[in-house]
């Protein structure tokens, strides 16, 4: 049953991505829906799961025409809701009466806002409803719906999620840093790594919403993906790294689950020293618990180490304290892990440390 309903909530969210897209500025549909809040009128457009649409209601004029921009444009003036495949091109009815069941639950105010949620709860299309009084559009997807909004209000969302990321990415570059530095000298506590996962997921958190954003803004948001690709590109390995280091269990899979629970926690439990143990598998340990880490993170950050090395490093070695005792008496021995330039190794940690 959960795996039904974890499967009906990503459809859900796809669909939504979808109509997000295909409604975004530069495209043939939001072309025609920005026509019609321009020439101050009003719609009701269903797109998609064409069978259940008809089904739900009767008259209107069937069609069966290429969608164009402004073919839609010129069909909203009458009364009446326009069916659309899916594809987006054909227009199949137009003055089309839609007979929802009025017991649906919907919180909408308005007869064609209500008919748009009710329709998007009875089959799986998307529903437009465009408010000729209030001259905004509304999409709606299994119910839920979303205002489309301007470019220019999309833009200002952006430049303050864009400073809020830039933030606290620079917060977290100084806490990795300094992690680094208490790695080598196994002083971690799990205070200190409650600290880097609350921001390493606020900074998720973030990317997502402007991940969001970016779809909304289609061919506009070409800067805005660069941006994101500057605050968030080289994230990702470096998080799953932090978490194998610190997890009992530090199999990748492992570490991509702990990441879906990290994911679906509010970032203010996040917060919270004794979740983040739980996460990952301990029961007994606090604030000022010393954590050892394996250290994956830490020697995939040196430039010689190859990809893969590191594994095969401290599988020899068994831990990153480990590694440094080794250094400390014969770097030397590193070449028998396979390390082809131990000494460079050994400087490059110790440099990280602060030591020469």
């Amino acid at each position: 049953m959960a795996m039904q309903h974890d499967k009906g909530k990503n459809d859900a969210r796809l669909r939504l991505e979808e109509a997000m897209r295909i409604t975004a500025p530069g495209s043939a549909l939001r072309h025609a829906l920005d026509m019609i809040i321009a020439g101050h009128m009003g719609a009701l457009i269903c797109v998609g799961d064409v069978d259940h649409v008809l089904a739900s209601g009767n008259d209107g004029f069937p069609l069966n025409i290429s969608f164009t921009a402004n073919r839609l444009f010129e069909l909203s003036k009458m009364d009446g809701a326009i069916v659309i495949d899916d594809a987006l091109t054909q227009i199949l009815r137009a003055n089309y009466h839609l007979n929802p069941d009025p017991a649906l639950p919907t919180s909408e105010t308005g007869m064609r806002h209500r008919t748009a949620a009710r329709m998007s709860l009875l089959t799986k299309a998307m529903v437009i409803s465009v408010s000729e009084r209030r001259q905004v559009v509304n999409v709606f997807v299994d119910g839920r719906g979303y205002e489309l909004k301007t470019v220019a209000e999309l833009m200002g969302s952006v430049n303050q999620l864009v400073l809020a990321m830039q933030s606290t990415r620079q917060t977290l570059d100084r806490r990795l840093m300094r992690l680094t530095t208490l790695e080598l000298e196994n002083q971690v506590t799990l205070a200190d790594l409650t600290e880097v996962f609350y921001l390493f997921e606020v900074l998720t958190t973030a990317g997502e919403e402007l991940d969001r954003i970016i779809v909304q803004l289609g061919r506009e948001g070409r800067t805005v993906q660069m941006q994101r690709e500057e605050f968030l590109g080289d994230l990702d390995d470096e998080y799953t790294l932090m978490i194998r280091d610190y997890a009992r269990d530090s199999s990748e899979e492992n570490a991509q689950a702990i990441r879906k629970a990290l994911d679906d926690t509010a970032n203010s439990l996040v917060h919270k020293a004794a979740n983040i143990a739980n996460l990952l598998g301990y029961e007994d340990k606090h604030e000022d618990s010393v954590m050892t880490p394996l250290g994956l993170r830490t020697l995939n950050n040196v430039s010689v180490v190859r990809e893969g090395m590191a594994d095969k490093i401290l599988d020899e070695y068994g831990s990153l304290q480990e590694l440094i005792d080794v250094i400390d008496e014969d770097p030397d021995r590193l070449e028998e892990a396979g390390v082809s330039n131990p000494a460079i190794l050994a400087d490059s940690l110790y440099r990280m440390w602060g030591k020469h």
